[in-house]
């Protein structure tokens, strides 16, 4: 079939209606009615963003969801004895009790099935925190706990936290070994090629490993002993537990290769060399020291703070970097209405401040009116702070790539760069240049580009931090059976969308630069999106929920990257989208899609996702029913606005691992204000130029 031309051009029953493919050749402006309430949510919109806005220019907002995280900090403050207040333990516990499932149990995540990781560790944090046994809500997870075969069949992120408790003997955990650091760097099993959150994880625990550290007896750890497993816990045969994992919590199963591996390193940890050890424990205490400071004691995520926290603990425990750890655990607590949580990060502040400053840009009211422009401005200096500026010391010996230039997810004091950060990040800077007196210099502009051509995947498409770095066989190692593809740095649609986009964006402002280089790059992403794409039409998102969300970045990104509006290619993702619109008008996705890679509908409409299907179909429409169904779920985003200009939190949004959702509370105004904006802008009279 040539390009341009597929049956999925004409209109479909499904929501869509219209007349048949007719291409406009001409800008028509909305109805009168229509566009005035479409520009009023617009602004109203906008004044909830500015009026959220932080003083240093950023938007804050809670990152949480996954309920695995706080359980780890509470085990380490109570293992360390670290100081925890009254209000902190309340609302903490509020917090617990308010993600408690209706059968009892607790998920991986707040909108998950109950499981015997979340079940466990959330109980487990509930006693710590001081509820007794016989709470009704202990109780109640308690009960649901044994019904899924109890403690036993807990992952091994369970069991390692279990273990450091004292709750588990470490010959039941599947081998941590710290030897494994001192392996040639040449071998591509070295677990320096692994993705940088799962050797993150993986440094800190075989360092607690190796030590066969475990906290002290008391009475409540001689309790939960009693509680949490089904068979008397003196009698459990440990090694028998290495590789069980209930059926509740498996979304990776054991591969052969891991279980090898497993049974190899269990042979060695049955008379591990002395001096091995002490070598192995002295190079990682050395890459975990490195890894705090370089991060101004934040590491990279949730999980590798708690354990780093217990690993520096354990070698002193009055030690300064102890002390520091504690100064930082603030950056990781979000005290929402429903209770204190432990987010997914130290926050999302650039991604959610890039994206607003380019929803607002989009808009074209700064533009044309001088609307929002000090908030912009404001959100360009917070832009300006947080790129890195400078490589983490002696990076190669530390297994870290190069920094300069690029922007974080979070903040440059936490210093991991970021691929799809770094790209809209440049957009905002270039878009944002005429309207503020000191723009981001073109020097740094340039290396933020250099980072994005360094990072550039074999296969054309981009990671989120790091290129790829070992081969595709080490997920076969994947030993957190909760979570899929954690192993290597894949490369994903979103990622490679942003970077094409943003490389697009600077070669039209720096058209000299590197231009061979950046045109490559641009048409190698362009192939990889190509080839991901599915044959409904649509990419799987592996960040967002789910195929709505990898589709608008599939479009966007093969119109950056020169591909027309009538390609097959966008012509399919159209097809896709206008097929999934509802009867009222909106797209709701359920978060199974992500687990179960096919599309799985969500039982109503969700702002958010309908949010996103608008800027993926208002990019490439051309025909009067396209326009119609676009019409219809901006219809819906005014119908759902508050009177204050916001839009109610709905479903979970967004996805990591595959598995596990996580909240981005921004979404809910940024992305309805986002399809507003262009909707104004194609409609509405505004009509700026965005790239």
């Amino acid at each position: 079939m040539p390009r341009g031309s597929f049956p999925g051009d004409t209109p479909r029953q499904n929501g869509s209606n219209g007349s048949g493919h007719h291409p406009l050749t001409s800008w028509v402006p909305l109805p009168a009615a229509l566009g005035e309430r479409a520009l009023a949510a617009l602004r109203g919109a906008a004044k909830v963003c500015e009026a959220k806005q932080a003083a240093d220019g950023h938007w804050p907002g809670d990152y949480g969801g996954p309920l695995f995280l706080l359980p780890g900090l509470i085990i380490a403050f109570h293992i360390t004895g670290a100081p925890l207040s009254e209000y902190r333990r309340k609302r903490m516990l509020a917090y617990l009790r308010h993600a408690q499932n209706a059968d009892g149990g607790f998920g991986l995540h707040i909108e998950g099935p109950s499981t015997v990781f979340g079940t466990v560790l959330n109980y487990i944090a509930m006693r710590l925190l001081g509820v007794d046994a016989d709470d009704e809500d202990a109780r109640r997870a308690r009960e649901r706990l044994l019904a899924l075969g109890g403690a036993a069949g807990m992952p091994t992120w369970g069991k390692f936290w279990l273990a450091v408790l004292n709750l588990y003997r470490w010959e039941g955990v599947l081998p941590l070994s710290p030897e494994t650091w001192l392996l040639p760097r040449q071998l591509p099993f070295h677990p320096s090629r692994f993705w940088c959150h799962a050797r993150a994880v993986l440094l800190p625990m075989s360092y607690l490993y190796g030590k066969r550290f475990q906290a002290a007896e008391s009475d409540v750890i001689r309790a939960l002993r009693q509680e949490i497993f089904v068979e008397a816990w003196e009698s459990i045969d440990w090694p028998s537990l290495r590789l069980k994992v209930a059926p509740s919590d498996l979304y990776t199963p054991h591969s052969p290769v891991l279980r090898a591996t497993a049974a190899l390193l269990s042979r060695y940890e049955q008379r591990p060399s002395r001096a091995l050890r002490r070598r192995a424990l002295r190079f990682v205490l050395d890459q975990i020291r490195h890894e705090d400071e370089s991060t101004s004691y934040l590491t990279i995520g949730p999980v590798s703070k708690a354990i780093h926290m217990l690993a520096i603990w354990s070698t002193d425990p009055r030690s300064i970097d102890f002390e520091r750890h504690l100064e930082r655990v603030d950056d990781y607590l979000w005290d929402a209405p429903e209770g204190m949580k432990m987010q997914g990060y130290n926050g999302s502040q650039f991604w959610d401040t890039a994206f607003t400053m380019l929803a607002l840009l989009e808009s074209g009211l700064p533009q044309s009116r001088g609307e929002h422009l000090d908030c912009l401005r404001r959100a360009h200096t917070f832009l300006d702070c947080n790129q890195v500026r400078a490589n983490v010391d002696q990076h190669r010996r530390y297994f870290r790539d190069s920094t300069v230039g690029a922007w974080p997810f979070s903040t440059a004091e936490q210093a991991w760069p970021v691929s799809d950060c770094t790209a809209e990040g440049i957009k905002a800077a270039l878009l944002m240049a005429p309207y503020v007196q000191r723009p981001i210099p073109g020097e740094r502009l340039h290396q933020a580009v250099d980072f994005l051509l360094a990072q550039q995947n074999p296969d054309g498409g981009w990671s989120e931090y790091e290129k790829q770095r070992g081969p595709q066989w080490l997920e076969w190692l994947n030993a957190a059976e909760v979570f899929g593809d954690i192993m290597i740095g894949h490369s994903y649609a979103e990622c490679t969308s942003a970077c094409v986009q943003g490389l697009n964006t600077f070669r039209r402002h720096h058209p000299s630069y590197r231009t061979q280089a950046v045109e490559r790059a641009i048409r190698r992403g362009q192939r990889f999106l190509l080839d991901r794409q599915r044959s409904d039409g649509s990419w799987y998102g592996g960040w967002g929920i789910c195929f709505t969300y990898g589709t608008w970045f599939g479009i966007e990104g093969l119109l950056a990257s020169g591909i027309s509006k009538d390609d097959e290619a966008i012509r399919r993702a159209m097809h896709f989208l206008l097929d999934k619109q509802g009867k009222d008008g909106g797209w709701g996705e359920s978060y199974r899609s992500c687990t179960e890679k096919r599309w799985v509908p969500h039982e109503q409409s969700q702002v958010v996702q309908t949010s996103w299907a608008l800027l993926g179909l208002m990019a490439a429409f051309r025909s009067p029913w396209e326009r119609k169904a676009i019409e219809r779920g901006i219809e819906l985003l005014l119908q759902r606005q508050l009177p204050d200009g916001s839009w109610p939190q709905e479903s979970i949004s967004a996805v990591f691992n595959r598995n596990c959702m996580i909240h981005y509370d921004n979404y809910k105004v940024v992305m309805p204000l986002w399809a507003l904006a262009r909707y104004h802008r194609l409609f509405g009279g505004e009509r700026p130029h965005t790239s």
